[in-house]
């Protein structure tokens, strides 16, 4: 889908002139920069805060995946949705949970992220978080309901997944948190 496409869609359907796409490509940009003052500016001012780019990706995935804490709290703050997939089917807390932003996932979990969110391979953030190592997020992500015995779409658990990559930590972790209940880690 091409960026005139997206932002045509965001606009009702109806093409967008020129001036209009590069306002919005500068907006991904301070996003992706973690502007917050000028973001905060144009969102006073009345700019809708759930626009997607030409991949699907939303502000607030951007802002959480590039690790702007400050910039996801203000969209998150304006009304942006912690649960829009992109055209990949990844959402901003599997992103977080993939890169290691532990503030940004307890945030984002706050603003009800779903924690059973998957991606077309039927991998969760809780999936992620155990194949990446993070084990404060797979604390938190427990804490919030987050499923163990979910598998993806080759039939692998969080733990078979933390075993394959490699991720000791956090396979150590969901051994010894099998059987006892999760202690606030963060």
């Amino acid at each position: 889908m091409s960026q005139q496409h997206t932002a045509a869609a965001a606009s009702g359907g109806k093409p967008m002139d020129p001036d209009t796409l590069d306002f919005l490509r500068q907006i991904f940009g301070l996003v992706r920069e973690g502007d917050s003052d000028r973001l905060a500016g144009l969102i006073e001012r009345g700019m809708p805060v759930n626009f997607r780019n030409e991949k699907g990706d939303s502000l607030i995935m951007l802002a959480s995946y590039h690790g702007h804490l400050e910039t996801s709290r203000l969209l998150l703050a304006a009304g942006a949705d912690p649960n829009v997939a992109n055209d990949q089917g990844q959402t901003p807390l599997a992103g977080v949970a993939y890169k290691g932003y532990d503030a940004i996932a307890a945030l984002l979990l706050a603003h009800g992220a779903s924690v059973e969110g998957n991606s077309p391979d039927g991998k969760t953030p809780f999936m992620m978080a155990a194949m990446f190592n993070r084990v404060t997020i797979l604390a938190m992500l427990s804490e919030h309901g987050a499923r163990r015995d979910a598998v993806d779409s080759r039939g692998m658990t969080a733990a078979s997944l933390a075993e394959t990559m490699g991720a000791k930590d956090a396979a150590a972790w969901l051994v010894q948190t099998q059987a006892t209940p999760v202690a606030q880690a963060y």
